[in-house]
């Protein structure tokens, strides 16, 4: 049984940042200077315990998350190392509401700072506490009062230096600790050590300032600096416990994981300042005393289906039955702890610890378990919109529903995953956060499940209409022993304003078209505008029966829907027939200094800019709004994450359909009839 960390509980600590900021190497780094690990893999060597799975191996970079704990002195950690790269961020999302704080990676260049904001705006709006770790101090350039500024820039709360770098011929050699007044130089894999403060003036100024910060949420410390009274040491952890748990300042440490320094330090910060178990339940409103625990993952093993679950309240023990808030009740099919792919099997688990729960049936990623038969309701998780799309087919037809129950075991991984079987477009419709998102769900669909599954792009839903009206007559006649078929039809058919749809009209008198067969002529008309003259769904068309004949024997439904459709496909290329694309309204939001470049992607992707402004809620971002064709979205994230580093994104809606003609109309009329003379060959 795990110790309770003096009271604290086991705490569960998420690894965040942007790609490529050293997550991974970080973790590796904490597990091997606590000794869960007695040698330190690397991302090169791809012996990780973190990005353990084929597909982030395979990229070396994370594409889920990875969990392992760590003992830290007198205490005990779980530590979640979530995907850097923003097509994965759903996966960040669904974990770090479970966790007691976040340690945000990031590296010291200025022209990555802005791939922060994604990650710091979404942690503030949760209010969960976090610090920020600058990773690859070695390698800094300028000094870390500059960074700090740029730094600030991407953070709505305030951030506080608890640490001043120090250098030696340019190079970061070490660091002051300005809360304990102590100064370390840097040791490669082992220990800092202490040695005295050389630049005492440079020290007691960046105390100051960071004594100054946290007087501004303490009057007591306000009073005493500006009486020159020197805070004790144990007020000074204090503050910088309560305004981290409180979500008031964001401490920034610094250090090296690849060379393991800082990283004790950073353990100790963790061990004195991030909060336990109790405020982490109490910020997702739990306060029952039975076993509540919250699902941060589901992830499907060669074992069967594990759900990775943060126990909030209470302790669990294997075969105990849980609830959630749908009523489903699952009994634990075995109870593990997770070390990257590693499981260890457990009998109980204790409240605050993070663990893996077998076999839970109807169980998601975001519902609460409780050991009352009322679970607490699942908590608001953001959803990310989908912003790429790829259409997939079996490579063997007889494999297209093993494909659709893959899916299905996929998107309970991975919730952002969308798919759909469109009937309009005849395929079926992956949605995701990007082409690496949509191509390793694929890869885990194929080497899990033994299926082969081709990609090809997304159609586009053109529909088609018409400019002009006509009136023609549309006649069915055979004859062949018995019974005949006979039905006569006069149509009128007129355009409809954009937006209408279809109308049809009955104006027959006398009975010339016997009332019977009166719906049998609308199915004709109906059947024949699923694919008009250029060859797509006609819209926004009128058409009225005004005439007609029959036979008392020979007519029938059959007859009238056929002769509607002779008289449809005879009338409607007199019609002026035009190709309508799909105009979508699109939201751009990106960082302000790529607003420039976004209006001209618009503008080179037929597009029309309605105009931009700030982005509600997020300083330094501008939102742009534009009309845009779906044929031109398809690959629209990939050029604005381009221009921006990865964190420009989108959404879109339908907005209306517009008129194409000329070259690019035919290109596309051309194509669709070619595809379906290749359909009728295979």
């Amino acid at each position: 049984m795990p110790n309770d960390n003096g009271g604290k509980g086991p705490r569960t600590v998420a690894l965040v940042g942007p790609y490529g900021s050293g997550k991974t190497t970080l973790l590796e780094s904490i597990l091997f200077a606590t000794g869960a690990v007695q040698r330190k893999g690397s991302i090169s060597a791809k012996n990780t315990v973190g990005d353990s799975s084929t597909e982030a191996r395979a990229r070396q970079m994370s594409v889920e998350i990875n969990c392992a704990a760590a003992p830290y002195l007198d205490q005990t950690f779980t530590f979640l190392d979530c995907p850097g790269s923003i097509e994965f961020l759903q996966d960040t999302l669904n974990a770090v509401i479970g966790a007691d704080a976040v340690v945000v990676v990031v590296e010291p260049e200025a022209a990555k700072v802005q791939m922060l904001k994604p990650y710091l705006k979404r942690l503030d709006d949760l209010g969960i506490p976090h610090l920020l770790f600058v990773n690859k101090i070695d390698k800094a350039t300028g000094p870390v009062e500059d960074l700090l500024n740029l730094l600030q820039e991407a953070s709505e709360k305030p951030l506080l230096l608890r640490q001043i770098p120090t250098t030696k011929n340019g190079i970061v050699t070490g660091f002051v600790d300005l809360a304990l007044e102590r100064a370390f130089v840097y040791r490669e894999h082992a220990p800092s050590e202490v040695i005295e403060i050389v630049d005492k003036d440079s020290e007691k100024s960046a105390r100051y300032a960071m004594l100054e910060k946290l007087a501004d949420f303490d009057e007591t410390l306000m009073e005493e600096l500006l009486s020159d009274v020197e805070p004790g040491r144990d007020r000074v952890f204090d503050d910088l416990r309560t305004d981290m748990a409180k979500g008031l300042l964001v401490p920034v440490l610094l250090g090296s994981a690849e060379k393991d320094n800082g990283v004790r330090r950073l353990l100790k910060a963790l061990r004195h300042e991030a909060p336990n178990v109790a405020e982490c339940a109490k910020r997702l409103g739990i306060a029952s005393a039975d076993t509540t625990a919250l699902v941060l993952k589901t992830v499907y093993s060669t074992g069967g289906k594990l759900s990775l679950v943060r126990i909030l309240t209470g302790s669990l023990k294997d075969g105990a039955g849980l609830h959630n808030a749908e009523g489903t009740d699952s009994r634990i099919g075995g109870l593990f702890a997770l070390k990257g792919a590693a499981q260890v099997k457990l009998t109980e688990a204790a409240n605050g610890e993070t663990v893996a729960l077998g076999r839970m049936e109807g169980v998601a990623t975001g519902d609460f378990l409780s050991s009352a038969k009322i679970a607490p309701p699942r908590p608001a998780i953001e959803r990310l919109t989908p912003v790429y799309r790829l259409a997939i087919e079996a490579a063997d037809r007889k494999d297209e529903v093993k494909i659709t129950a893959a899916i299905a075991k996929l998107r309970e991984e991975d919730p952002s995953v969308g798919f759909e079987q469109s009937a309009e477009l005849h395929q079926m419709v992956l949605a995701g956060q990007g082409e690496i998102h949509l191509k390793v769900a694929i890869e885990k669909m194929m080497s899990r499940y033994g299926l082969k599954i081709n990609t090809v792009p997304v159609r586009v839903p053109y529909k088609e209409t018409i400019r002009k009206s006509t009136s023609v007559r549309g006649r069915h006649k055979r004859q062949s022993g018995g019974h005949g078929q006979f039905g006569d039809v006069v149509l009128e058919i007129k355009p409809l304003p954009r937006g209408t749809g279809f109308e049809f009209h009955d104006e027959i008198v006398g009975g010339v078209v016997p009332k019977q067969w009166i719906p049998s002529v609308e199915k004709g008309v109906v059947d024949y505008l699923k694919s008009g003259p250029l060859g797509f769904p006609v819209v926004d068309v009128s058409v009225t029966l005004n005439d007609g004949s029959y036979h008392t024997v020979d007519s029938s439904d059959a007859a009238f829907q056929t002769a509607a459709r002779i008289g449809m496909q005879e009338g409607m290329p007199n019609c002026s027939p035009v190709l309508l694309e799909p105009i979508m309204h699109v939201s751009i939001h990106v960082p302000s200094g790529a607003t420039a470049d976004v209006n001209s992607v618009v503008s080179g992707r037929r597009g029309k800019i309605l105009g931009f402004d700030s982005r509600d809620g997020w300083k330094g971002w501008d939102t742009v709004e534009a009309e845009m064709p779906l044929v031109e979205i398809g690959n629209l994230i990939i050029e604005l994450r381009s221009l921006t580093q990865g964190v420009g994104t989108y959404e879109m809606k339908f907005d209306h359909l517009a008129e194409l003609s000329g070259k690019v109309a035919d290109q596309i009329v051309a194509a669709a009839k070619a595809e379906k003379e290749a359909a009728k060959d295979a």
